[in-house]
């Protein structure tokens, strides 16, 4: 049984969230944090449960030090390629200098493997990262879980709560897949827990397509929300790339360019999940798109 989990990004939110299921179970955990924040220790500092660690990632001694002794390393950093690519590199330099015998990189996403090249930034510098994780001699594991079921309240601009419209491109009938935050930091606890757990896990809380969005919002509200075609996959991408060009700051992590980019990959069907077992783990009420838009109107139930 792990008795030991070092997190990284633990500050962060889906890292709170998964310190939180790892410390349910009663499962030591160890946070890494960068030299000088002070967040880790105010956030974690007053259980017994967690350890802090604060070494650089440029180095590598203090980085090994600090990974030393624990049976995986769960990574939950989020960035662009100095972070997904650079950092967890570091990382995962220093799990197997530390001789850690597992790793779970930053992945939490649609299934980037199958994306075609130039259409998906941050899914490709996950994908990167993924060659260097099959080179070293570390046992790893990738999680697949969809988007964040949470980002359809707002930050994901597909349901047009104003204008009573649910947008899509190409087809209104692709099948997305869709997790929330709480949901994936229980599948990633579970696998850290898991000593045989293989190298992909593919888990979605809901399947459904923009039309299925439209039925839930139309019955959750009393009010018809209508489909709205938005364009094809195609013209997306190309709206991205201009998006891309004219950004003032190329490494900003989530620019409107990239949410446009994160579409393409769903409602292509290239990002599909094809391979989910939901039930690795036993049993489990996984929270649906219909569950998170009823919480999110629910303070207008009675308008």
């Amino acid at each position: 049984m792990t008795s030991t989990v070092l997190v990284a990004g633990a500050t962060g939110d889906l890292g709170q969230r998964i310190v939180r299921e790892l410390l349910e179970r009663d499962i030591r955990v160890r946070v890494l944090t960068r030299p000088g924040s002070g967040t880790a220790t105010d956030l974690f500092g007053a259980d017994p449960r967690v350890d802090v660690v604060a070494p650089a990632y440029t180095d590598h001694a203090a980085l090994t030090e600090a990974v030393a002794g624990v049976d995986v390393v769960v990574s939950a950093v989020s960035g662009t390629r100095p972070v997904i690519v650079d950092a967890q590199r570091a990382l995962l330099a220093a799990t197997v200098a530390a001789g850690v015998p597992r790793f779970i990189p930053s992945d939490y996403s649609a299934d980037y493997r199958r994306i075609t090249p130039g259409t998906n930034r941050n899914f490709e510098l996950r994908r990167e990262f993924a060659a260097e994780v099959d080179a070293a001699p570390v046992r790893a594991t990738s999680i697949l879980t969809g988007m964040f079921t949470d980002l359809l309240t707002g930050q994901a601009p597909m349901i047009l709560f104003g204008r009573r419209r649910v947008l899509f491109w190409s087809s209104a009938d692709q099948v997305l897949d869709f997790t929330t935050k709480d949901d994936v930091a229980r599948v990633v606890a579970l696998t850290a827990l898991d000593d045989d757990a293989p190298r992909v896990v593919e888990t979605a809380g809901d399947h459904i397509s923009a039309r299925d969005v439209a039925h839930i919002m139309s019955e959750l509200t009393g009010t018809a929300f209508r489909l709205q075609w938005a364009g094809t996959t195609g013209t997306l991408s190309a709206m991205s790339a201009v998006g891309k060009r004219l950004s003032g700051n190329p490494d900003e992590t989530f620019p409107a360019w990239q949410g446009m980019q994160y579409f393409v990959s769903m409602f292509s069907g290239e990002a599909q999940l094809r391979h989910v077992d939901d039930d690795r783990y036993g049993p489990h009420t996984w929270t649906t798109v219909r569950d998170v838009l009823r919480a999110h109107l629910e303070p207008n139930a009675t308008r």
